[in-house]
């Protein structure tokens, strides 16, 4: 038994947390090399267009959606990591059927559809369990340090994905990049099976009597359900910049998807840099400082509207990187600290669910709204969405008030008693 006051020992020193960080490190990498060439090999495809990659995006996002309340209330009443490797086989087998589909040429429109809406259910199930199992296996001292590294793996992770996921599609096919994406989930829920985190107690109550619960923990917070209102509206804007809008660009103007792969590399570069800064700092009130941290995730997409150079879009995606990561730990930690645990799992799928609400008809709309009014307005239009839907969240009086406890402990040894995103930027990452 630890003694009162004592410092926890080392997160590296802790088998489950070590076996959780090279989970998601090793499932991230896969999904950097799927979020490149799910999209390149949509547009490779016979007869593909931006509605076709639209609707196949769409397919992934919206279960994601449908099926994310289900997934917090099944999170709250099973164990939380057995639930985690359910949903890891799920996205393997998601991924692997699309991969043999696009090596050997055959793949139908509705077969890639279904096989997305798998996928998009196995993040829906993942993400609550995900939220809800960190504070079961981390100190309360250590949780805001915990979140900061789990950040910067796997932005680490994505990094190197994106760095090579464009010279892998360019040189052997987005195929294979898929099947590694496939590969990533099966060693994930490998890992994912040594936590052995107990099973919840059985509940007398229905699941509608659970959900209601949880909606009356997100609703009573206002500081909780104003953000969250907010991310509806970014999510869905950065959904259409990276699923649809910015690879139409970087196919357009800047040659492809090895473009885009440095574009979006520059982005995952500065989350680690946002990542580490945010394990480390202190601040008064976070959630202010979480939503000010979303103003920079406009400037790349305005300069893609703009067609300027690849080289200020990128400076500018590391930039937006670094404040998304700022947002993330401290967002995260906020919930991790203010919510129940009991109930964490369903109040975290309402977040995912009002941040995810917008993101299928951002992805939908993005590829006929480029054809009718030309890639240059949409993103514009995207680019002031995020603008106008941050400064309202900047209007709620707890947004601005809530404060961290005064022993919060911001640095790298300790961090506060803290749902994609994969922020659930652009679609979270399963």
């Amino acid at each position: 038994m630890r003694t009162p006051g004592a410092d926890p020992p080392s997160l590296w020193r802790d088998r489950r947390f070590v076996l959780l960080f090279s989970a998601r490190t090793v499932s991230v990498l896969g999904n950097a090399f799927a979020r490149v060439a799910l999209a390149f090999a949509v547009l490779e495809l016979p007869g593909a267009g931006p509605g076709r990659l639209s609707l196949v995006l769409a397919c992934q996002a919206l279960p994601q959606l449908v099926f994310i309340l289900v997934g917090g209330v099944i999170a709250d009443r099973v164990s939380r990591s057995r639930l985690m490797v359910v949903s890891d086989l799920l996205g393997a087998a998601a991924y692997a059927g699309l991969a043999a589909m696009v090596l050997t040429g055959h793949a139908p429109l509705t077969a890639m559809c279904l096989l997305a809406v798998v996928a998009g259910t196995a993040t829906a199930l993942f993400a609550p369990a995900m939220t809800g199992v960190v504070p079961l296996i981390v100190p309360t001292s250590r949780l805001q340090q915990a979140n900061g590294v789990l950040q910067m793996g796997t932005n680490t992770s994505m990094l190197l994905g994106l760095a090579l996921s464009g010279v892998t599609v360019a040189f052997v096919g987005a195929g294979w990049a898929l099947a590694l994406n496939a590969a990533s989930f099966a060693l994930s829920a490998l890992l994912i099976r040594g936590l052995r985190v107990t099973a919840r107690p059985r509940k007398v109550s229905s699941g509608w009597a659970d959900l209601r619960g949880g909606w009356r923990e997100f609703a009573s917070r206002q500081w909780l359900w104003a953000v969250v209102a907010q991310y509806a509206f970014v999510v869905a804007a950065l959904n259409a910049n990276v699923g649809v809008l910015g690879p139409l660009v970087a196919e357009e103007h800047f040659g492809g998807a090895r473009a885009w792969s440095l574009i979006v590399g520059a982005q995952a570069l500065g989350t680690i840099a946002g990542a580490g800064l945010a394990a480390r700092v202190r601040v008064s009130r976070p959630v202010l400082v979480a939503v000010l941290a979303t103003f920079p995730a406009a400037v790349p997409i305005a300069l893609l509207a703009l067609r300027a150079p690849v080289w200020t879009v990128a400076l500018a995606m590391f930039c937006a990187g670094v404040s998304t990561d700022v947002f993330s730990v401290l967002w995260t930690t906020t919930l991790h600290r203010e919510i129940p645990e009991e109930i964490i799992s369903r109040v975290s799928s309402y977040e995912w669910f009002g941040s995810l609400a917008l993101a299928p008809l951002g992805l939908l709309a993005a590829g006929p709204l480029a054809s009718a009014v030309g890639t240059a307005a949409a993103l514009a239009g995207c680019s002031a969405l995020v603008v106008g839907a941050t400064a309202m969240a900047m209007l709620s009086p707890q947004v601005r008030s809530l404060r961290a406890p005064e022993n919060h402990g911001g640095g790298a040894g300790a961090g506060t008693s803290a749902s994609p995103r994969e922020a659930p930027s652009a679609a979270a990452e399963g």
